[in-house]
């Protein structure tokens, strides 16, 4: 039998058709504006000049911007995670950190919507197939929200379900997150986010492939093989759609949960140093990375002390040509060399023969600094360190100021936003790990 009983989370129907999310985008677009107009005149009314891009990047505009774009879910929601792992790059740091609840905390469906999809693709009297299902997510994001079900076996599932329309809607949605994009103040003038955009597009096609993240899920699990600390979710073939994806359910809470008092410094240092090896194992050896670094995709189960990893839909191979475009980026980051770094960057797409001199040099300078800990044989301390602030300063700066020519290549800021997710979970769990020795060993 099934669960009635409604989600005690936030409820919004999934906006479907062109035009009904097209308004959406509008009202985001005016109200960021609104947001900004008024932050002008207050900075006037205290005797400042304000600049455009702090009058957009502020937390109020963040909270309405959040709450459109979790609405919308989809790829909109997808562009708010997208700007909340930005992590310490170029947004303030207030602004991101309100945009982070988009990474698992969306609206979601009402159960008569719900219960529409279910009977889409399971046909009508589909709660015959469970013993048991809650109505309740256990987690809700952009492409779509997940339910634990029973079946008459005994076997515990999470059904990933995907929002109604979400897929038929990405080409309009990213059009409409080019035209958000041009509000002043977001991007620089000089920066063409196109070919990001584009890249977005083609992982949120991905994503909505539940059959392909299927494969991919499956293929992970196999080139990871048995490990003693991470666990891999089985596809349940049986019971997975187009559009509803079913896996063993794997118990357990978010792992950030383990910076809370009292989790010992050796264990939070022991999960953290895993986490930072599977990362160096995905890109060099495995050679299929996980790029979706939400702390939700995470789940540590404190009985078995192993982590669960879901969430396989932005998986993205990675070609033995970058391998060595990132082996040459790591060992100038190693000996920070900036001749080798200069043709590291270029090589990799970071720096363009048509960039200005000035530029390429503090493309070159901010991937040295980013580098720092792998120069330095010892433990780094995410907590502690200065490192994270001092690039997001050097970033902003040059994000807003010179600019930059070009985006870098999106494969690579797909691989740059995981790893930066991993530190910043690092980081979350003031953890301690030898990023030197970790690096080293695939440098």
């Amino acid at each position: 039998m099934t669960d009635p009983r409604p989600p005690r989370s936030r409820t919004a129907a999934v906006p479907q058709g062109r035009a009904r999310r097209l308004l959406h985008f509008g009202r985001a677009v005016g109200e960021l504006a609104a947001g900004a107009a008024a932050e002008g005149l207050s900075r006037l009314a205290r005797g400042q000049m304000p600049q455009v891009s702090r009058m957009v990047l502020t937390p109020g505009n963040a909270r309405r911007l959040a709450t459109r774009l979790s609405q919308l879910r989809g790829a909109a929601m997808k562009f708010g995670q997208l700007m909340s792992m930005d992590g310490h790059g170029v947004l303030p740091p207030q602004f991101t950190e309100l945009l982070g609840g988009l990474r698992d905390r969306a609206h979601v469906m009402p159960a008569s919507q719900l219960a529409e999809v279910l009977e889409r693709e399971y046909g009508v009297g589909w709660h015959r197939r469970f013993r048991s299902f809650s109505f309740e997510p256990i987690a809700a994001a952009s492409i779509g929200q997940v339910h634990r079900a029973v079946t008459h076996d005994g076997r515990e599932l999470a059904l990933k379900i995907q929002y109604p329309g979400v897929r038929e809607s990405i080409d309009s949605d990213v059009s409409n997150l080019a035209l958000l994009a041009k509000t002043p103040g977001l991007v620089p003038s000089g920066l063409d986010p196109a070919p990001l955009f584009e890249r977005v597009r083609r992982v949120l096609h991905q994503e909505t492939d539940y059959v392909a993240e299927a494969r991919a899920l499956t293929e992970y699990r196999e080139r990871l093989g048995a490990d003693e600390l991470f666990v891999v979710p089985e596809v349940d073939a049986e019971h997975s759609t187009a559009s509803i994806l079913a896996t063993s359910f794997q118990p357990g809470e978010a792992i950030d949960r383990l910076a809370e008092p009292g989790v010992p410094q050796a264990h939070r240092d022991r999960i953290a140093h895993a986490l930072c090896r599977l990362v160096v194992r995905e890109i060099f050896e495995l050679r299929l990375v996980q790029t979706d670094p939400n702390f939700a995709n995470y789940l540590y189960d404190a009985k078995t002390q192993r982590v669960a990893l879901l969430d396989f839909g932005a998986t993205q191979t990675v070609s033995l040509q970058r391998v060595e475009h990132l082996r040459a980026l790591g060992r100038a980051m190693r000996d920070q060399d900036q001749d080798a770094m200069s043709r590291a960057a270029r090589r990799a797409g970071f720096i363009a023969e048509s960039d200005p001199p000035e530029q390429a040099r503090q493309v070159v300078d901010l991937i040295l600094m980013i580098g720092e800990p792998l120069a330095q044989d010892r433990l780094f301390d995410f907590a502690a360190s200065e490192l994270f602030k001092r690039s997001f300063e050097a970033g902003r700066d040059q994000y807003f100021g010179s600019g930059f020519s070009h985006a870098p290549p999106p494969d690579l800021v797909f691989l740059q936003r995981k790893m930066v997710g991993v530190f910043m979970l690092c980081t979350r769990l003031k953890a301690r790990v030898n990023l030197a020795r970790l690096f080293g060993e695939q440098l």
